[in-house]
């Protein structure tokens, strides 16, 4: 039974005066609306108040029709997005039915208008930059269908042209089924709250949670108020966000046993998600994704707080960004544990002393740092921490130079020094190996995100087949953003010291380490058990 029948049944228990007064109201409180939204979410939905609300879960919980309505009925000047313009056909056909010739549609436009100003568009963002082709007009109404399919710097750029005149309500409505790749993963690192089962201070759903969107991250806040950034010149607004969660039974005109069978032959992981509205279930990886999801989340749930005992620091990586909007990253690296990492403003490191002094500040046990020098950026960071530490203890990553080692089998070569720090971090998270996999990681959806961005092809060279990761600029360029994290983990495995090598220094340095042999626990190793 739906919720709405638990409804119908309790309003058909009503003495007959009760249900007259309770049809009566109804009547005046939805003459001349066109869209009705249905009893439960998607009513919650369509008078929530928050800034930014998430909506849906399930398939069929009528996400498409609460878009068209807001846009139709409560906002003036109102654009809703696809990722492609050829998947907004279902959303036009929700406007033409709830529209149909109250307001002038133009085909070619995808826009309605009507005479009094209001106006609807849909629009697809298909490349990473075209959200600036929307940038400047304000909107009082943003909304996303499947929202999940686009990018974190889409969605998240177009917060600023959210305006209207004074007395006109503003929102963002991300309409979505769980993120089905990694392109996603923003949507349930946003609402958190909601949708992380782990989440410290979980939220209820419509519970209304305020914070401030920076670079894209949400620095979450106490209630609402404003906040002032040091060295920003005006203060920041705290916004609302919430999550409504929408279920096939709550939309009586799709909760057909038809549509549900359909439903139940979806295979795993898209049954749970679109079945049952399940945000933590699998994503699909990408074709040819040089990092498998699951190897990073095996990863992530071996990871302790504390490195394990007698285990020194062996590497940092450091990705670096010298002033803008980028941010210097540094990964921490105990054999094949990682410190959870650490990510400094760029403008906070606007020179090469100020990268080395950051660096300097967390590194001990005679690391060695690898420093990214794609770009040019890394240069003069390299520089002062030559200086400071000696050559020996100093790398220079360059990402695009010529590699002549192979995969682990010996089978194929690597296209360039990118492609093979990429790989040999792969080959080091592969849980079937034997012994299992040593590398354990912090519990970081930006990493996990970061990691899981590249795919890769194979090439014919000279001298035989390549591998090829996805060039960093496509790759930028694909998910709008560059993928620090992940560069600076991958990096800090490239070069310095591991236990398959070091271990018998590190006994010798009596560190605490037991004699014989050494458990796989302190190592972090875990084997997978094959299924």
């Amino acid at each position: 039974m739906s919720l709405l029948d638990d409804a119908l049944a309790e309003f058909q228990a009503l003495p007959e005066a009760d249900r007259k007064g309770i049809k009566e109201t109804a009547a005046i409180s939805t003459k001349g609306l066109r869209f009705v939204p249905l009893p439960g979410p998607q009513t919650e939905a369509y008078l929530c108040e928050a800034d930014v609300l998430l909506y849906g879960g399930q398939a069929g919980g009528g996400k498409s029709y609460l878009l068209m309505g807001l846009a139709s009925q409560e906002h003036t000047r109102s654009i809703i997005f696809r990722r492609e313009s050829s998947q907004t056909d279902g959303l036009e056909e929700a406007g033409k039915e709830i529209i149909a010739d109250t307001a002038r549609f133009n085909g070619t436009e995808k826009e309605w208008s009507w005479g009094s100003g209001r106006s609807v568009k849909l629009a697809g963002m298909k490349e990473p930059g075209d959200w600036a082709k929307h940038a400047g007009r304000e909107r009082d109404l943003y909304g996303f269908d499947e929202a999940g399919e686009f990018l974190r710097d889409q969605v998240a750029s177009l917060f600023g042209w959210n305006r209207a005149p004074a007395g006109q309500r503003c929102r963002i409505v991300l309409a979505s089924n769980p993120p089905r790749s990694s392109d996603g993963y923003w949507m349930t690192e946003w609402f958190a709250p909601w949708l992380d089962i782990q989440h410290p201070d979980p939220a209820e759903p419509g519970e209304l949670r305020w914070g401030i969107m920076v670079d894209g991250v949400i620095d979450w806040k106490d209630g609402p108020g404003e906040t002032h950034y040091e060295g920003e010149p005006e203060p920041r607004t705290h916004i609302s966000f919430t999550f409504i969660p929408a279920a096939l039974e709550d939309n009586p005109f799709r909760n057909t046993p038809e549509y549900r069978a359909k439903l139940n032959s979806l295979p795993e992981p898209l049954r749970s998600q679109l079945l049952y509205g399940d945000f933590n279930a699998g994503a699909e990886d990408a074709q040819n994704q040089a990092i498998p999801t699951e190897w990073v989340r095996e990863a992530m749930a071996r990871w302790r707080p504390q490195a394990p005992v007698g285990i020194p620091m062996c590497a940092i990586g450091v990705d670096v960004a010298q002033g803008g909007t980028d941010q210097t990253v540094m990964a921490c690296r105990h054999d094949g544990w990682y410190a959870p990492l650490q990510a400094v403003p760029g403008g906070e490191t606007p020179s090469g002393a100020d990268v080395a002094g950051k660096v300097l500040a967390r590194r001990h046990d005679n690391a060695k740092v690898i420093v990214d020098l794609g770009g040019g950026w890394g240069g003069d960071a390299l520089k002062h921490l030559t200086q400071n530490i000696g050559a020996e203890f100093v790398l220079g990553y360059m990402g695009v130079k010529v590699s002549m080692r192979r995969t682990r089998d010996n089978q194929l070569r690597f296209k360039n020094v990118r492609t093979e720090a990429y790989w040999r971090f792969r080959e080091a998270l592969d849980p079937y190996q034997p012994g299992g996999s040593p590398i354990s990681l912090p519990d970081d959806r930006e990493l996990l995100a970061d990691l899981t961005a590249p795919t890769y092809e194979t090439v014919s060279e000279k001298g035989g087949m390549a591998i090829s990761l996805e060039a960093k600029d496509k790759l930028v360029k694909r998910l709008g953003r560059s993928p620090d994290k992940g560069d600076a983990a991958v990096m800090a495995w490239f070069s310095g010291p591991k236990a398959v090598t070091d271990m018998a220094e590190w006994r010798s340095r009596d560190v605490g380490l037991p004699r014989g042999r050494i458990p796989k626990a302190i190592l972090g190793r875990t084997a997978a058990r094959r299924r």
